[in-house]
């Protein structure tokens, strides 16, 4: 009798537990974690000015230490954006080194001719002293955890990000809403200052032309740095994706970055090696222009995220996110997220506006 009992009993526990949406803080990708980050910054920096921070740029990853106003909230943002992209499932290891599943055909043929395009781009000199200048369109969710999205208006965004080798605390500079917004890390209440050194949190141009220019040897170095940086952070292996870790990595230095030729071309040759990659015949970026898609399928929050390109010239546009089934944030194709990069370059001084895109 209790043997049926326990039986029928675990039998319910586990009928409700396939039926029960998954936690709130592990439903959310990493750009809309990083909103209601960017909302929690505003308010520590107006807290006081023993750290300043203000909207974290979608490519910066370190984790800033905050005053006490904002730890316990912050506490719980942090463990979530560190737990963001990742599938249910473990990726094979052939995920990390690409030696067998790979991009379906074709997508692995427009990667590799992006990839030819972006080897021929100009190769610039960049000096510790400049600073990387990205202008963007973004839309982006502003609804709260785990519901319905809700999409801001168009916005534009200038970013400017210290090339130093580091470590830096002054990393670099947003402007957007009309204000500007010091990105600064470091540590808090008196205690001795730590910067952040060129790397995958902080990838400055001579850094990004250090990587691996063989696609498998380039795959290995973003998952150690990938390992690295959740590990630091104390996410359980069990929660992690290497498939679609490196294909978000890779995302997030496409997006605000000038990136070396050579690097370029490496970065979408590894991404052809990435399985679950697959061609989008026709998306749009937040600008309202039409290319064609680089696209994965996170399964895990129910999202599919495309990178964006020129039909003709297959120059990066920008990014698009929406959802691929029903979920807490809305029906299926469902907008998230997109954006549109409007200009790159090179600039000698904060607040310096090129005067030709470079």
């Amino acid at each position: 009798m209790n043997d049926r009992t326990s039986g029928s009993e675990r039998a319910e526990r586990e009928e409700l537990a396939r039926l029960l949406p998954a936690p709130a803080e592990r439903d959310l990708p990493l750009g809309r974690h990083l909103h209601h980050k960017d909302t929690l910054m505003r308010l520590i920096d107006q807290d006081g000015d023993r750290v300043t921070a203000g909207p974290r740029p979608r490519l910066l990853r370190p984790a800033v230490l905050l005053p006490a106003a904002g730890l316990a909230l912050g506490g719980v943002l942090l463990t979530t954006l560190a737990m963001t992209g990742q599938d249910r499932a473990p990726a094979p290891s052939a995920a990390g080194t690409g030696s067998q599943a790979t991009a379906p055909r074709g997508a692995a043929v427009l990667l590799d001719r992006i990839a030819s395009v972006a080897e021929k781009s100009g190769e610039q000199t960049v000096t510790g002293h400049q600073f990387v200048y990205v202008k963007t369109l973004q839309t982006e969710n502003d609804a709260d955890f785990g519901g319905p999205a809700k999409l801001t208006e168009p916005r534009e965004r200038e970013v400017w990000m210290s090339q130093k080798a580091g470590p830096v605390i002054d990393v670099g500079l947003i402007h957007e809403d009309g204000s500007y917004f010091p990105i600064k890390v470091g540590v808090p209440d008196g205690q001795p200052a730590v910067g952040y050194p060129a790397g995958l949190n902080r990838p400055t141009y001579t850094w990004l032309a250090s990587l691996p220019t063989d696609p498998d040897a380039l795959l290995r170095r973003l998952a150690t740095e990938i390992t690295r940086d959740q590990d630091s952070r104390d996410t359980p292996a069990k929660d992690r994706d290497q498939a679609q870790d490196a294909f978000d990595t890779i995302g997030e230095l496409l997006r605000e970055t000038v990136m070396p030729p050579r690097t370029a071309a490496a970065l979408y040759k590894a991404a052809a090696k990435i399985p679950g990659v697959t061609e989008d015949s026709d998306a749009a970026d937040a600008a309202g222009r039409h290319g064609i898609g680089v696209a994965r399928d996170n399964t895990r929050t129910g999202e599919r995220t495309a990178w964006i390109f020129d039909s003709t010239t297959l120059e990066y546009l920008g990014e698009r996110s929406y959802l691929i089934r029903d979920t807490s944030m809305g029906k299926m194709g469902t907008l998230i997220h997109v954006s549109a990069v409007l200009e790159r370059a090179v600039v000698d001084a904060l607040r310096e506006e090129p005067s030709t895109t470079t």
